[in-house]
């Protein structure tokens, strides 16, 4: 049976403030240069707690992804599983939502900067990320675009691929490299051209 305090260093309230105080060392640091002492400071618990809930640094840096996909909803799946009505119309707001929601958050930028800069030395993490974030909003995608028979696509996980891609080359360009003014594109005609690209006319 568990002791009291050990239920206590388990709970939700504890668990956000180690996952708060990791954020902010990764953010400050960088994954390599990050300390478990000085997560425990920021969370204001002991590195004893910390190892009770997360083994190493990588679980918690995984936990942190966790919390960026659904806490901040960076790619809602969830979304793709209830959509309804016109699909053009409908891939255009999702798109839309999803790249704002990037560029108004400072924090998932560096956070996604430390992903890409440590995944040489790391790829445990580009995995995590890939694993966590990507492949879960790929698979919505492609099940959501192979589910309209009218848009008679060769082969949807493509064409979901192919959209992603171009998103995410999108921010790239002008969230993480810093580059948009060298390559200028409107989002609103990137991702109106990219939708009729996918969906033939009628």
């Amino acid at each position: 049976m568990k002791s009291k305090s050990f239920e206590r260093d388990l709970s939700p309230e504890k668990t956000e403030a180690i996952l708060d105080g990791a954020m902010q060392e990764f953010l400050e640091n960088g994954y390599a240069a990050a300390r478990i002492d000085k997560i425990a400071v920021a969370a204001g618990v002991s590195k004893a707690t910390i190892y009770r809930r997360f083994p190493d640094k990588e679980s918690l840096f995984t936990a942190l992804m966790q919390q960026l996909a659904c806490k901040k909803e960076l790619f809602n799946s969830t979304q793709l599983q209830f959509a309804q009505g016109d699909v053009a119309s409908f891939l255009k707001s999702f798109a839309t939502m999803m790249l704002n929601r990037v560029a108004e958050d400072p924090q998932t930028l560096t956070f996604l900067r430390i992903v890409i800069g440590e995944s040489g030395r790391f790829p445990e993490l580009a995995r995590a990320f890939v694993q966590n974030i990507e492949k879960p909003m790929l698979e919505s995608l492609t099940q959501y675009l192979a589910s309209q028979p009218e848009l008679e696509l060769p082969d949807a996980e493509v064409a979901a691929r192919a959209f992603m891609g171009t998103m995410v080359h999108f921010v790239m360009l002008r969230d993480i490299l810093h580059s948009g003014d060298l390559v200028p594109m409107e989002c609103d005609r990137l991702l109106d051209n990219l939708v009729k690209l996918i969906i033939r006319p009628v």
